[in-house]
Formats: structure tokens, sequence, C-alpha cells
């Protein structure tokens, strides 16, 4: 590891950390992926600009990395307390589509959406109806000393594993909104193993098991396939702060069982906060959620959300708003122009040294990803005219590779986002815009407000005297 020491902060333990892999050599991470059944909205997307930090950071220290970023297209309920239906086979239901083909759409829209924000690809992306046998066996082993069984499934008895629901904050997690929703039951926090179909059902999606023709619960997924490509103990396991309550107290029965233990299979579990939207457009059942596309369809480009995501701690609530959103645009944009004036300046003569910058970048990830901190380092180390403009740029390509926003390379007419509403093209745009420029150099005012008025009808706003340097923009 390079730099000062990473500390990170514990859900486990609520407390942070000096953060050493168990492999010197291979740090492993685990995240919990989208369940494919809709698009992702901005809220669920905040989770992967949090984990790509991390996995950014890790690599940047030096780590070799392995990470796995789960897919669950199957077992995931409607409710977190074994209620309702399986996610994946209501959205069939509701859309008359073949419940595969639509999990291969919306699990190529969140690939989509990870290479629009810049996250990295993560080393595995399994899918989890390509591990159900595993999942059976995992089963079969616990059953017996960990398990009983009901007439609509498998049941796991969480009084059998040592401190059930630490990681919650509570022994009980009936404070956490679960309820006893299953007759038979032995406690209201037992969670199933595996979902039997019922009588005179037939599912899209099952198999055959010991405990009857089903398919199995959500959680039991993750344990096994965290197991599969990190091995049964592995460094971090990351998720939003909801998982926090159920699926991850419920992920950490499932391994000690498993291994007859109290290890919890990762050494931190880490979780975001929530992204908070007080329009009520960010859950699904809203019927209009937000989602990456929406914004794109607003003018806005993806990595202005990145930036919005940064501006703020991962482990505090960040409210969306399209004001925050267009200041982050703002913020993305001075950057853009910047790193081209530099660019354009190409000088090399020595200066004072861009260190001081890497090591307050350095100072505030390894404080448990202080990204709100190494932006306004950022700042400072585009505008230190004693540094020369090359060994800014060098130092820019390490807060690149951490942040995740490739202003080395971003131009200005990449982040020309046209609105769905927009009815001119940026090559018309450009070609009118010579036009006026030609008349202004002419002293022709009219024929020069001429033009602008054309564009303003066609909903190009002409930027004259903008600091930013930039000529015209679509508004949202």
């Amino acid at each position: 590891m390079t730099g000062a020491p990473l500390i990170l902060y514990n859900s486990l333990t609520r407390e942070t950390a000096p953060f050493h892999p168990l492999d010197p050599d291979n740090v492993r991470i685990y995240s919990c992926g989208p369940t494919v059944y809709n698009y992702a909205h901005v809220g669920n997307l905040r989770a992967y600009v949090f984990t790509d930090t991390l996995a950014r950071t890790i690599a940047w220290k030096g780590w070799n990395l392995t990470h796995v970023i789960n897919i669950t297209d199957v077992g995931h309920l409607t409710s977190d307390a074994d209620a309702g239906d399986d996610k994946m086979e209501a959205a069939a239901r509701a859309s008359g589509q073949d419940i595969w083909a639509i999990a291969r759409h919306y699990t190529d829209a969140f690939k989509q959406n990870l290479a629009d924000l810049n996250i990295r690809a993560p080393t595995y992306m399994p899918l989890a109806t390509d591990h159900v046998a595993e999942m059976i066996a995992w089963g079969e082993k616990i059953a017996e000393r960990h398990c009983y069984q009901l007439a609509d499934g498998l049941y796991f008895d969480t009084t059998t594993v040592p401190d059930y629901g630490r990681l919650a904050g509570a022994a009980d997690d009936a404070a956490h909104g679960r309820i006893e929703t299953v007759a038979g039951k032995r406690h209201p926090q037992d969670f199933a193993i595996w979902r039997a179909t019922p009588a005179g059902e037939t599912r899209q999606m099952e198999w055959d098991s010991p405990w009857g023709r089903g398919a199995p619960g959500w959680h039991l997924e993750c344990s096994v396939m965290a197991a599969k490509y990190l091995g049964p103990s592995f460094d971090i396991h990351t998720g939003g702060i909801d998982h926090r309550e159920i699926h991850h107290p419920n992920e950490i029965a499932q391994n000690q069982a498993h291994c007859e233990c109290a290890d919890t299979g990762a050494t931190f579990w880490m979780h975001n906060n929530f992204l908070v939207d007080r329009t009520g457009k960010m859950s699904k059942s809203s019927g209009e959620f937000l989602t990456l596309s929406r914004l794109m369809e607003r003018g806005f480009h993806p990595l202005a959300y990145r930036v919005m995501c940064l501006q703020a701690h991962y482990r505090s609530e960040l409210e969306f708003s399209w004001e925050n959103l267009a200041a982050a645009q703002v913020r993305l944009k001075r950057w853009v122009h910047a790193v081209e004036a530099l660019r354009a300046r190409g000088e090399t003569a020595a200066g004072a040294s861009a260190a001081t910058y890497r090591e307050q970048l350095d100072a505030a990830l390894s404080d448990d990803l202080a990204t709100p901190r190494a932006l306004p380092a950022l700042d400072a180390l585009l505008a230190d005219k004693k540094v020369s403009p090359a060994d800014r740029l060098v130092a820019l390509a390490d807060f690149d590779a951490v942040l995740g926003l490739g202003l080395s390379t971003l131009t200005r007419d990449a982040l020309r986002v046209r609105p769905a509403t927009a009815t001119i093209d940026e090559a018309g745009i450009a070609d009118r815009l010579t036009e006026r420029r030609a008349a202004r150099a002419a002293k022709d005012f009219a024929r020069s407000d001429a033009i602008r008025d054309e564009l303003a009808a066609a909903g190009v706003e002409v930027m004259d005297g903008d600091p930013l340097g930039w000529d015209w923009k679509l508004p949202a």
C-alpha cells in the first residue's frame, strides 16, 4: 500500500478502523447488485458510485482487487419480510413478457448505467440463476441444524446462530418493520432459504429441490456467490444502508451456519446512505421514478450526477434536487474549462511542486473516503498558477484515477447532452453561431440579435459573456 493508512468505517462495529486485507496481495470486495425487474433509479446508483470510489481508492493505493457485483434475477420478494411475490415474476406477469428476456434487458440497462457513470466493470458480475445448484447445496448443508420446513418452503431459524441482528444494531429486528406474515414461522426474524411454488401455480423460474419445486430465497444468493468468487472469508461487503437492517444480517446468519463458526464472511461491512428526494419520485412504486436516462433527457451529463454524489460523504444523506444537479454540472464544466486551458498552454517550465495536492487527495480518501474534502483540493490544483500546466495535468491523473471523472480527456462537446425536447442538433447550432459571430464582427447587431432569437425559439440559450467560455446551452 502507498500513501496514508486507509481508514474505513465498519458498520458491524460502528467504528472506523485501519484497513488491512486478509491477503496482502489482493483485496476482495462483494457489492450487492440490482434486482433486474426494472431500471435502476438514481438512488440505487448512488451505491455504485460509492463502491466504485472505494474500489478505485484501493487500486490507486497499489493493491490488486477482486470485485464482485451480483445480478439478482430471481428470489427477491416485493417485501423483505418473506411476504409478497418475487419481483421478477411480478414484472413478467404485469408486462406479459418472458421473464428471462426481462432480466437480460434490465441487466444490459444497468451495465449501461455503470458505463455512463464511468464506473469500472467488476471482476465478476454473476447471475443468481446461474448458481441455483450451489444455493441448493448450501441449503442442504445447513438445513438439519439451522432450518425447518413449512408448507411454503424452508426457513432459517435465526436463534441458532450467535448475535443475530448485530449488524442492524439490535438482536430483534421487529423494530425495523418485519412482521410475522407467514403462518408457522417460529420467530418473526426467521427468513426463507427456499420458497416452494404454491400448489396449482407454475412459475417461469423454478427448480426442483429437496424442499419441493420452487425458487431460492433472496438472501441465499449473496452468501453463495461471495463464497464462490471470494472465498468464505473476504475483506469488504458493500450495499445500501437499507440492506444493513435485514438482508445483510440474514447473509451473516447463513455464513455462520455454513461454517459453524462466528465468522460473518466479510471483515468490513460498509453501507452508503440514502439519496433523498422530496418530490417522491425516487421509489419505483411511484410509477414515474428518476433514472439516469431521465436526467440525460433533461440535458444533464451522467458525470454531473457522479459529481453530486462525490460532494457528499457516502455515509451522509444526500438530497436530490434539480438545482443541486445543475450546480454539480456547472462545477464539472468549470473543471473541464480549466483543464482545456491547461492543455492549450502546455508549458513545462519548472515551478512549485504539485505533490501537496496528491497528499491532500490521499489524506481525504484515506479518511473513510472523504470525497467532499478531495474536491476542493482538485479546485486548488487546477487554479494554482505556481505549478506548471504540465505538472498540474500530471497530478490531475491521480484525481481522475480515484474520483472517476475522466477530466484528463473529457471535452465540452461531450458535456453537451441534448434534452429530449431540443429541436436543433449540434451541427445546426454551430452553423448558426458561426453566422452570428460574423454578423457581430461586421457590427450587424440586428442580424446577430435575430440569430440569437431564432436559437432561443429552438431551445438554445446563447451564452454571451459566460466566464466559462461556453457559447451555448440547451436548458432543461
